[in-house]
C-alpha cells in the first residue's frame, strides 16, 4: 500500500485505541433526536476508505457500483509539503502548486480524475499534520512527530497550503507535462478532527485550564475560508467540524479541569464549539482573563466584530460530525456523557450549533453533515457486534437521518478491514469486507438499506417499509432508465419469495404493505444491462438486502 494511502485511515485507528471495548444495551426510541420534516430524502451518500489513493480508478469503480455518491478522501499537508520534516522553511511559493513536489500531488490527481471517470464527487479534508517547519516545537511525545499530526500549526502557512489545493483543484489548473487540466474539487472540510489532541494540539495548556484547542481551530478556519474562498471555491460546499463525537480526559484532568484533556486527549465536542464561538455554558460571550486566554473579545464592542472577523465560522456550508456510536445502537443513551456528539446526539450539537450562533444575532440554523461512521464488528474484534446487528444497525441509523432535515448525508467508513498484520489498529473493523475479501453482512446493508419500524403487526395491520437500491440513483443517471426495487416477502420463513410490491424510485421510498403472515422481507434489485460505468458481468445481476422478520 503506498505511503500515502496509510494516512486515512490512521485517525480511525487511533481513536478505536482510546475507547473502551464493550457492547451495551439498547434502548427503544429516538426522542434526542429533533422532530422535524421528512425533508433529508436526498441525503449524501458518502464513503471513505484507504484503497482510494492506492489504486484510484479500481476504487472509485467499486465505490459507483455499491452505490456511493461521494468519496471522503484527507489530505495531509505533511505529506505534500516540501522539505516537510525540516524545522527550516524552505523559499517556495507556497500559494503555487507548482512549487511543491509533483510527485506528492499525483495520488490525489489520479483520485480526482478517476472519480470523474466513475461520475463521483470528491470530498476533500485538509488537514495535518504539519510539516514541522509550520508549527512550533512539540513536547516529547509518542505521537508528536507523526504525519497526521499538528502542534500550534501557523495559520498563515496552513492558509497558503489551502490556497495551493484549491488553485490545483478548481477545475482550470493544467500540471506540468499534463495534456489536460485536473477536474474540479467542489466539497471541502477545514482540519480533520480538530478536538482530538493527536490531530491538532495542545487541546488544553497551562495544566489544562486553558482551551487551546478551539482558538488554534479558529485561526485555521479563518485562514482556510479565506484561501478556499480566493482561490475559485466561493459557491461550493465548504465545511467546518469533522469533530470526534466524544471525549477523552487522561489523568486527573477531569477533577482539576472541568474537562480540558490536556496536550493529547479528546475535548467533548459541544465543549469545544462553545469555546470556538467564545461563549460559556450558558451561551454568554466570555469575558475577561477567560476570554483573554483563548484569544475572544474581551468587551461588548469587540464581540460586535467576532462574527465579521471570522466568516467562516457563520458562513461555512454545514458542520461535519464523526457520529461513532461505538457498540451502542443508533437510538442507546447508555454511557453517554454531557456535551458528547454520537449520533443520538445529533439533537444536542445542532441545539448548540443555533445557540453559538444566535450569540451574536445569527439565524444560521446549519446542516450536520456525517462524514466518518460505521460499526466495528466481531469477528474480528471480540467485544464488538456481530456483522448482523451492525446491518441492522447501519439500516437503523440510515433510516433516522433519513428523517432529519438538517443531517445532510449518510457515511460509510471503511469499504474493507484493516489487515490483521495492522496490529492493535486492526481493531477498529468497520468495513463491509473482512480483511481477507470475503463479504460481511454490512455488505447488503448498505447496498440496499432496508428498515421496518415496527415488525410485530396485528392481524391485517400494515406494515411500513422504508430503504433504497442505493446503486439506482446513479444507475438511472447513466443508463436513462427509471430503476424498479421489489418488496419480496417469505412466508413464514421458508419456501418461496414473492414479489408482493414494486417500487419505481431512484433513491429512497417509504411505503407501506399489508403482510398476510409473519415471515421474512427483503428487497431485491437488478442492475441494468446498459449501464457504460458498470464492470463487466454485473449488469443484470441482481443484488438482496439482509432480511427482516416479522411477526
Amino acid at each position: 500500500m503506498p505511503h500515502f494511502s496509510s494516512a486515512t485511515i490512521k485517525p480511525l485507528t487511533r481513536r478505536w485505541a482510546q475507547v473502551a471495548l464493550g457492547a451495551t444495551a439498547a434502548v427503544a426510541g429516538a426522542a434526542f433526536l429533533p422532530a422535524t420534516a421528512l425533508a433529508s430524502h436526498s441525503q449524501v451518500a458518502i464513503i471513505q476508505d484507504a484503497s482510494d489513493l492506492g489504486n484510484a480508478p479500481a476504487a472509485m469503480q467499486q465505490f459507483r457500483q455499491l452505490g456511493a455518491s461521494t468519496v471522503r478522501v484527507v489530505v495531509p499537508w505533511q505529506q505534500v509539503a516540501p522539505s516537510a520534516n525540516s524545522k527550516k522553511k524552505p523559499r517556495f511559493n507556497a500559494t503555487d502548486p507548482n512549487a511543491y513536489p509533483a510527485a506528492n500531488w499525483a495520488p490525489f490527481d489520479n483520485v480526482v480524475r478517476a472519480a470523474q471517470q466513475d461520475g463521483l464527487k470528491i470530498d476533500f479534508t485538509v488537514t495535518g499534520g504539519a510539516p514541522r517547519w509550520a508549527e512550533a516545537n512539540p513536547p516529547k511525545a509518542a505521537n508528536a512527530n507523526a504525519a497526521f499530526f499538528a502542534w500550534k500549526p501557523n495559520d498563515a502557512d496552513y492558509g497558503q497550503f489551502v490556497r495551493a489545493v484549491g488553485t490545483r483543484y478548481d477545475g482550470h489548473f493544467k500540471p506540468k507535462g499534463a495534456s489536460t487540466t485536473l477536474p474540479a474539487v467542489r466539497f471541502w472540510a477545514i482540519f480533520n478532527e480538530p478536538n482530538f489532541g493527536q490531530d491538532l494540539g495542545p487541546q488544553a495548556s497551562n495544566d489544562s485550564t486553558v482551551a487551546t484547542g478551539p482558538m488554534l481551530y479558529r485561526g485555521l478556519v479563518n485562514a482556510g475560508w479565506s484561501a478556499l474562498r480566493a482561490s475559485g471555491h466561493r459557491h461550493d460546499t465548504i465545511l467546518i467540524g469533522e469533530f470526534a463525537a466524544q471525549g477523552f480526559e487522561p489523568g486527573r484532568y477531569p477533577k482539576k479541569s472541568g474537562g480540558l484533556p490536556g496536550n493529547f486527549g479528546q475535548t467533548r465536542p459541544l465543549l469545544f464549539i462553545r469555546d470556538l464561538y467564545c461563549v460559556d455554558s450558558s451561551y454568554h460571550e466570555l469575558r475577561g482573563a477567560t476570554a483573554r486566554a483563548i484569544g475572544c473579545p474581551t468587551t461588548a464592542a469587540a464581540s460586535r466584530r467576532f462574527r465579521s472577523q471570522n466568516p467562516g465560522l457563520f458562513n461555512a456550508s454545514g458542520v461535519s460530525d464523526h457520529p461513532y456510536p461505538q457498540a451502542e445502537s443508533p437510538v442507546s443513551r447508555a454511557g453517554n456523557k454531557v456535551d458528547y456528539a454520537k449520533f443520538q446526539d445529533l439533537g444536542n450539537l445542532e441545539r448548540t450549533l443555533d445557540r453559538v450562533n444566535g450569540a451574536y444575532g445569527s439565524r444560521k440554523h446549519y446542516v450536520v453533515y456525517n462524514t466518518e461512521y460505521g460499526y466495528i464488528t466481531n469477528p474480528p474484534h471480540r467485544g464488538y457486534v456481530s456483522p448482523a446487528t451492525a446491518a441492522s444497525y447501519i439500516n437503523w441509523a440510515e433510516y433516522l437521518s433519513w428523517k432529519q432535515s438538517r443531517v445532510a448525508s449518510t457515511m460509510q467508513y471503511l469499504l474493507d478491514d484493516p489487515p490483521a498484520s495492522t496490529g492493535v489498529y486492526a481493531g477498529f473493523a468497520s468495513g463491509l469486507y473482512f480483511s481477507d475479501g470475503q463479504p460481511k453482512a454490512t455488505l447488503g446493508a448498505y447496498e440496499m438499506p432496508l428498515y421496518l419500524p415496527k415488525t410485530s403487526l396485528r392481524h391485517g395491520q400494515s406494515a411500513e417499509v422504508w430503504g433504497e437500491a442505493r446503486p439506482a440513483r446513479a444507475m438511472a443517471a447513466d443508463s436513462h432508465q427509471r430503476q424498479s426495487v421489489q418488496i419480496q416477502f417469505q412466508r413464514s420463513g421458508r419456501g418461496a419469495w414473492q414479489t408482493v410490491s414494486t417500487q419505481h424510485n431512484n433513491g429512497y421510498f417509504d411505503t407501506h404493505v399489508r403482510f398476510p403472515t409473519g415471515g421474512n422481507v427483503r428487497l431485491a434489485y437488478t442492475y441494468p444491462t446498459t449501464d457504460p460505468f458498470l464492470p463487466v458481468g454485473v449488469g443484470g445481476t441482481t443484488l438482496y438486502s439482509r432480511t427482516v422478520k416479522i411477526s
